[in-house]
């Protein structure tokens, strides 16, 4: 077994003309890799494959947003014919050597998440599988941070009306929404915003994190964002409907403490979610939440969003 692992050639990809080779396993973004190469948010040079011979026994990738510094790892699948402990010598090897060559020396490593079915721990198959993966990761000194619940709201799907409790207007400015992030961290049942919390930075410095980071970086118009008010002006929370590289998606939504419980998520969302299925061609909306979240997870439920996958979150301290 020795013998037979110590003869992979790992490398990274000659460019896009190799593609082929990449998908000679399968992941369910396969259908996203040419146009990510082609407009940068890859490059071959963070897409590594394992092979023996001719054969692909394992492959990994990175992704980005802007194509300067790998954002996050989203591809990491192996020949799943392999016996163990074969397979996760395999997965192990390529892990660090292609992380080796793709994540500077110093930085930290992008988070890998993957995509999972929604029953995936209900299938010993597929269960095997993930945790085929769980189990390299943790090899390599990552561990569990969150797991998600994927959301879909689908054309035809009725919009309900708010119950006339809110009003809404649009975001004014970057601080207009950081007045009323900083104050929704209180509490918050998202893994990533209290990892943060836990990692020194204040609520503020989280708040600003997130804006930065993510919410800036959507080119959809800024006045698609909405801040719902009492009728007296006073803010109960917001919505953040954007559109990724590759969907419509409520990117965010907060309630601030003082009016959570009351029942006012569903009003909110439903304004986000009619802002999008409001625009051209809008045949689906994606969503997330944290499995843990589960106000948040009944929302989407009562508003006729689709729990179509899952997906894990795992970092490296």
């Amino acid at each position: 077994m020795t013998r037979a692992v110590s003869e992979l050639t790992i490398r990274p990809l000659a460019g896009p003309e190799e593609l082929g080779l990449f998908l000679q396993l399968s992941y369910t973004l396969d259908h996203e890799l040419a146009e990510d190469l082609e407009s940068g948010r890859r490059r071959p040079e963070w897409t590594w494959v394992a092979l023996r011979g001719e054969r692909l026994v394992g492959r990994i990738a990175w992704w980005s947003r802007d194509g300067d510094t790998p954002l996050l790892l989203d591809f990491f699948d192996l020949d799943d014919t392999l016996p163990e402990p074969e397979r996760g010598e395999t997965g192990l090897r390529l892990l660090e050597t292609a992380t080796a060559a793709v994540v500077p020396a110093g930085a930290p490593r992008p988070e890998y998440g993957r995509f999972v079915p929604p029953d995936w721990r209900e299938d010993p198959a597929v269960r095997e599988v993930v945790e085929a993966r769980i189990r390299v990761m943790e090899r390599s000194g990552a561990r569990m941070l969150v797991e998600r619940l994927r959301l879909e709201w689908r054309v035809g799907t009725p919009v309900p009306a708010g119950s006339g409790r809110l009003r809404f207007r649009p975001v004014a400015d970057r601080e207009d929404l950081l007045a009323l992030m900083t104050p929704v961290m209180e509490g918050t049942l998202d893994a990533h915003g209290r990892a943060d919390l836990a990692s020194g930075l204040s609520a503020r410095e989280s708040a600003e994190k997130h804006y930065d980071e993510e919410l800036a970086t959507y080119s959809t118009p800024r006045e698609w964002w909405r801040i719902a008010e009492l009728p007296d002006g006073e803010p109960v929370g917001f919505v953040i409907p954007a559109r990724n590289s590759y969907n419509p998606i409520i990117a965010y939504l907060g309630v601030l403490p003082a009016h959570r419980g009351h029942g006012y998520i569903d009003d909110i969302l439903a304004e986000g979610t009619g802002v999008l299925a409001a625009q051209d061609d809008v045949v689906r909306i994606r969503a997330a939440t944290d499995l843990g979240n589960v106000p948040m997870a009944r929302s989407f439920e009562r508003l006729g969003y689709v729990n179509f996958e899952r997906s894990f979150d795992m970092v490296w301290d």
